[in-house]
């Protein structure tokens, strides 16, 4: 059985993307999911002095070890100010700074969502062209707009297209798993 890794790349424990994580994994029945609250995690911010005085966080070590053991990673980052969270980025600073190939040969499914008729687009553009260069392959994306208007936590995604969309994207992901 394929093991899947989950998590949204917000420390908010309010996090609608964590929402959006939530409610997809919920329809994945023939594969083994392991969800992680990042809102659980506390990391400094990365410096070349803090890793060479200190080294790496062992959250962090614990973190690299569950991506290394997926077969497969559904992340949902979400946006500030048109790029990926500070949270975010100082995750992949630290993950990069441990192996610079941490997600080699992992395929991904990245999503994103946002209060806003974007969905969160431009952070899930920036960390579609970044996974790569860790060794990621994006195989499926898809990006929710106007989270509070199209997403029901009951229902999930309330609008017919972007709910079709949703389940080609993780269907897609879930093929070449």
């Amino acid at each position: 059985m394929s093991h899947l890794l989950a998590f949204a790349g917000s420390n908010s424990s309010r996090s609608i993307n964590f929402q959006l994580v939530k409610y997809t994994v919920s329809s994945i029945v023939d594969k083994e999911v392991r969800l992680l609250d990042m809102a659980d995690m506390t990391l400094p911010v990365f410096s070349e002095d803090l890793e060479r005085d200190e080294g790496y966080p062992p959250i962090l070590s614990k973190l690299l070890e569950s991506i290394r053991q997926a077969d497969g990673l559904i992340l949902s980052v979400n946006e500030h100010n048109s790029n990926p969270s500070a949270f975010f980025k100082n995750v992949l600073d630290w993950l990069s700074r441990m192996d610079r190939n941490f997600l080699s040969g992992t395929r991904v499914l990245l999503m994103s969502t946002s209060r806003g008729r974007r969905g969160g687009s431009a952070s899930l553009e920036v960390i579609k062209a970044l996974l790569p260069r860790f060794g990621g392959e994006v195989v499926a994306s898809f990006s929710l707009p106007s989270f509070n208007h199209n997403f029901i936590e009951v229902d999930g995604i309330t609008d017919r297209e972007l709910a079709n969309a949703h389940k080609i994207a993780l269907e897609l992901f879930l093929s070449k798993i």
